[in-house]
């Protein structure tokens, strides 16, 4: 299939059934969003894979009691920095002169004028920019999990602050952004199984400039 067919057979799965998948789909789905595009390159999220059930347990009150906390087979987590250090902007530049054999300090003065720009913002100006680029590493793991036809359901209902505080977060230097939720569908019991896929129609989503 194309991945716009596997696009038209993905919905939001409302019910899903318990069972596991695959661990090697699941790597290649963080594998997928792993190997997103972001701003500078600086990939400022990281993504906590949860398939503990007792963890998914205490998750799921959080989340507004959504069963596909508990009924998936595995939660992805997107986490975005809570700031921008120096260590953390310098890090991507670090490992992009050893693993293109690049001289040291090649990139200085475009890292330098970025960690100067960053420093004339707040740290909730960071964390926002930081979650943009989480959202193009989820979207793709989205695509993914759907040209592996495994379910996932995008999920922002849930509290952040709590989440972040059961999992440890800030003293990781994270802050929640939004979690995917891994498994396949309960087709007798998934109320949005069978209806059709509705999407604003191209000609009032493109704005035609040409």
């Amino acid at each position: 299939m194309s991945l716009i067919e596997d696009l038209q057979w993905r919905y939001a799965t409302k019910k899903m059934s318990g069972r596991a998948v695959d661990q090697e789909k699941v790597d290649q789905i963080v594998e997928a969003a792993r190997l997103a595009p972001t701003s500078s390159g600086l990939h400022p999220f990281k993504i906590i894979e949860i398939s503990n059930p007792e963890l998914k347990k205490k998750i799921q009150p959080i989340a507004f009691n959504q069963s596909q906390i508990v009924d998936s087979s595995h939660l992805l987590v997107f986490a975005a920095y809570d700031e921008y250090t120096k260590e953390r902007v310098d890090a991507p530049f670090k490992q992009q002169e050893i693993e293109r054999g690049l001289p040291a300090g090649f990139a200085d003065d475009y890292k330098n004028g970025l960690f100067a720009k960053l420093q004339t913002q707040s740290k909730d100006q960071h964390f926002e920019h930081a979650a943009r680029q989480a959202y193009i590493g989820f979207g793709l793991a989205i695509a993914a999990a759907a040209e592996l036809k495994v379910d996932a359901t995008p999920m922002e209902g849930f509290i952040n602050q709590q989440l972040d505080e059961l999992l440890g977060l800030e003293k990781l230097g994270l802050r929640s952004v939004t979690i995917l939720a891994l498994g396949y569908r309960d087709e007798e019991n998934d109320w949005l199984l069978n209806l059709k896929k509705v999407r604003i129609q191209k000609e009032d989503f493109v704005i035609n400039y040409n």
